[in-house]
């Protein structure tokens, strides 16, 4: 039904503590204590519809428990203390149905991130939006060391959000192609 892509089994915490950021100004900050800094992050998989972002504080952990909608080893990130929650804007191509209400912002929120590697071997964090069968993805991308720390900072211009496979928007990124399972 979805392409295979290989379980990643062999990330390591150093690899995914620091900064990771997406279009938008959403930055996810995880220290090497296992907390986490969340600003103006998605909601993921239906969630996604209802179009309000977090900001706050939480914890993280690297898992090797069967979660998310792959095999192999997930991210969970948990947002325990929501600082503020914004919405996003429509897409100018999002078709929007004002019959249904759109959720509140949650005050907790989890979201479980799909690693995969690139053809470089480096780290990739990623959620479905919107249907996960649409396999529309969520990508964050790691900042490298010496790089800014946030969009405010960047001299590099924000990621152009892309349209993929399933003809919904995909942020930073292409969509991986990645093997689904229910959870």
């Amino acid at each position: 039904m979805y392409d295979e892509v290989p379980a990643v089994q062999d990330a390591r915490r150093a690899e995914i503590v620091g900064s990771w950021v997406c279009t938008d100004r959403t930055e996810v900050t995880l220290l090497p204590d296992g907390k986490a800094v969340i600003s103006l992050l998605d909601g993921q998989e239906f969630d996604f519809d209802d179009r309000w972002r977090l900001s706050g504080t939480g914890e993280w952990e690297l898992t090797n428990e069967r979660a998310g909608w792959n095999d192999g080893q997930h991210v969970r990130l948990t947002l325990t203390a929501r600082t503020s929650s914004a919405a996003r804007t429509p897409d100018p191509a999002e078709r929007l149905d004002p019959s249904t209400g759109q959720e509140p912002a949650p005050e907790t929120y989890t979201w479980t991130f799909e690693l995969q590697r690139d053809d470089k071997k480096q780290l990739m964090l990623y959620f479905f939006f919107g249907d996960p069968d649409s396999r529309s993805t969520y990508v964050l991308e790691h900042l490298r060391p010496g790089a800014p720390t946030s969009w405010s900072e960047s001299s590099r211009s924000k990621p152009k959000p892309c349209i993929g496979e399933a003809r919904r928007h995909v942020f930073c990124r292409s969509a991986p192609s990645v093997s689904g399972r229910s959870p």
